[in-house]
């Protein structure tokens, strides 16, 4: 086995503890005293996406997993020292069983069966660390998607230890349900619960109760406007991934729908097509990525409801549009508090994506590349916002072990977000402002963009101003300690890997080459100085970050107030209608 090529990555779920792992191992070993599962009531067609070239890349023993490459030919992954939490939980989830079903010519299976045989053997009967109820319930929903696949001309005792299995996986599940963590796990977790009720024989009493508890999640962790508290769009779109699943089979096996999981699937489907951008990508916000390809546009078409976005704002951020381009914008205060582990310091950020292409974005989790890379990603810098010199807008607590994992939570961030809407002539507009930087500094940071119709011009200017007489005597105490030049701040903007950014015009202008033809120009009103710096893209399933560039624009701030404009627009005599033939690379 090769080093991994990149660190360790901090865990994102939590760790069970010692008195969990034990309580987990009883409840497993108790579920094994229950009845098996007979066979099939009904089995759904697979509704997860995989790769045919990850599929092969496994199969050649390229293990990539949470972000961690390990070289493993003609190994079995149960052998090896996982290099982390997350590596070893994205094992057990079988998720990797979507990427060999996908391969092409079927060459896949004898892989898949293999790995499915060694792991009954080592951890069937209740043992190892894939013994949460999460995994489980990922695991479990990727057995029933994939028993054809995985049985046919399967050895018998192999056969008769996975239907053991299954039927242990679902006693468990049914067991240990209120022990996973509320949010996405436990719906993982009963979701996998209702797929086995649903599909195998001899399972159908736990529907009821496994239903009753889902509701009970979707009142509690989806709002009225279809968000969820961690405001993290791929987050969002997981739990509606197993909300369509959780429908459709109650529907192919005859039952009727769920009136709460079709109401949470009504109300969080405009939120997911408002934080689309024209890409088809999700906007990377609060911990959150771009989505894996094809996901959103699959569950969204999945789930039955009529295309439309909200109106206001969406899970707190704004949407500008026009043409061929799409801003998003977050426009509420960030997630605080003890849960508030992944959330980002990054209000009033906004991204912006023209055609198939990003060009404006936000850096991302760095939560794959190491606990510094997390923390840096989480800053306001790595943000295209501003941030003022040596301060981010929310702040991050202490940092704290929860079973072996370290966490710190964002705390005292805006506690108000004010958002101002307006159209006038051909041009979308938006006005917002935070508090973030008030106890600190006495500032708010105030933000306005417009985009014109055609989408062919962005508009923005960015301030900090000392509202209030309380404001100023705060600012005045921050600036008798600074000297003469006054408070440095910046406007970054972080430009995809794929952009090509370049001094134009004597210096006077950026222009930026996107990958598959197009040119945008950026310009500012000389209030500040204009430079190109260094930047990353942080991706999940990346090997390491990836480099990149950003615009910077400092000033400096000698009163009670100042501010930058500045403007990013399509040149003049670009051509209206676009063509984008440029094959993208999927996957990574």
């Amino acid at each position: 086995m090769s080093d991994p090529l990149s660190p360790a990555p901090v865990a994102l779920r939590a760790r069970p503890g010692r008195k969990t792992r034990l309580q987990n191992r009883l409840a497993a070993w108790r579920a094994g005293l229950g009845q098996a599962a007979r066979g099939f009531v009904s089995q759904p067609e697979p509704r997860t996406i995989g790769s045919d070239t990850r599929g092969r890349q496994l199969m050649a023993g390229n293990l990539m997993f949470a972000g961690i490459f390990v070289e493993a030919p003609d190994t079995s992954p149960w052998t090896l020292d996982p290099p982390s939490d997350a590596f070893e939980d994205e094992l057990h989830g079988f998720e990797w069983l979507d990427h060999l079903a996908a391969v092409a010519d079927g060459s896949g299976r004898p892989v898949a069966q293999s790995w499915l045989a060694e792991w009954l053997k080592r951890y069937g009967r209740g043992a190892g660390p894939g013994w949460t109820p999460d995994l489980t319930g990922r695991r479990q929903i990727r057995w029933i998607n994939h028993a054809l696949f995985l049985m046919n001309a399967q050895d018998r005792l192999v056969g008769r230890l996975f239907y053991e299995t299954l039927g242990r996986q679902t006693e468990f599940l049914a067991r240990r349900w209120r022990a996973s963590s509320h949010g996405l796990p436990r719906f993982e977790t009963l979701t996998g619960l209702i797929y086995s009720a649903c599909s195998l024989t001899g399972m159908e009493r736990h529907l009821t109760p496994a239903l009753r508890a889902l509701a009970q999640e979707c009142a509690r962790e989806i709002d009225a406007s279809g968000g969820i508290v961690t405001r993290n769009p791929e987050e969002l779109l997981e739990v509606f991934t197993l909300l369509t699943w959780v429908s459709a089979i109650l529907g192919e096996t005859g039952r009727r729908p769920d009136p709460a999981v079709n109401t949470a699937i009504m109300r969080i489907a405009p939120t997911l097509r408002s934080l689309r951008h024209s890409d088809g990508s999700l906007a990377r916000f609060h911990g959150g990525g771009r989505g894996a390809p094809g996901r959103l546009d699959h569950a969204l078409a999945q789930s039955g409801v009529r295309p439309g976005i909200t109106s206001g704002l969406a899970m707190g951020y704004a949407r500008l549009s026009g043409g061929r381009v799409s801003v998003v914008v977050d426009a509420a205060p960030p997630m605080m508090g003890a849960r508030a582990f992944n959330a980002h310091a990054g209000t009033l950020a906004f991204e912006l994506s023209s055609g198939r292409r990003p060009v404006v974005v936000n850096c991302g989790s760095g939560a794959s590349f190491g606990a510094d890379w997390r923390r840096a990603g989480r800053a306001t810098p790595s943000h295209s916002t501003l941030s003022i010199e040596g301060y981010s807008s929310s702040r991050l607590g202490p940092r704290a072990s929860d079973h072996g994992v370290v966490r710190q939570s964002l705390i005292d961030g805006p506690e108000t977000v004010e958002v101002q809407q307006s159209q006038s002539g051909g041009a979308r507009s938006i006005a917002l402002s935070h508090d973030g930087y008030r106890k600190t500094h006495g500032l708010l940071h105030l933000r306005s963009l417009s985009l014109e119709e055609d989408g062919r011009l962005l508009r923005g200017e960015d301030g900090l101003a000392a509202m209030t007489e309380a404001d100023r005597d705060v600012l005045d105490r921050v600036m008798a300690r600074l000297s003469p030049d006054g408070l440095g701040y910046s406007v970054r903007f972080h430009l995809h890997p794929d952009v090509e950014a370049k001094l134009d015009m004597g210096g006077n202008a950026i222009s930026l080459a996107v990958k598959g033809g197009e040119t945008w120009v950026f310009r500012h009103g000389g209030e500040g100085q204009m430079r190109i710096d260094q930047s990353v893209y942080l991706e999940t399933g990346r090997l390491k970050p990836r480099a990149t560039k950003q615009i910077v624009l400092s000033a400096r701030l000698n009163d009670y107030g100042s501010a930058v404009s500045w403007s990013l627009a399509k040149p003049t005599d670009a051509p209206r209608r676009h063509r984008d033939y440029e094959q993208d690379d999927l996957w990574h």
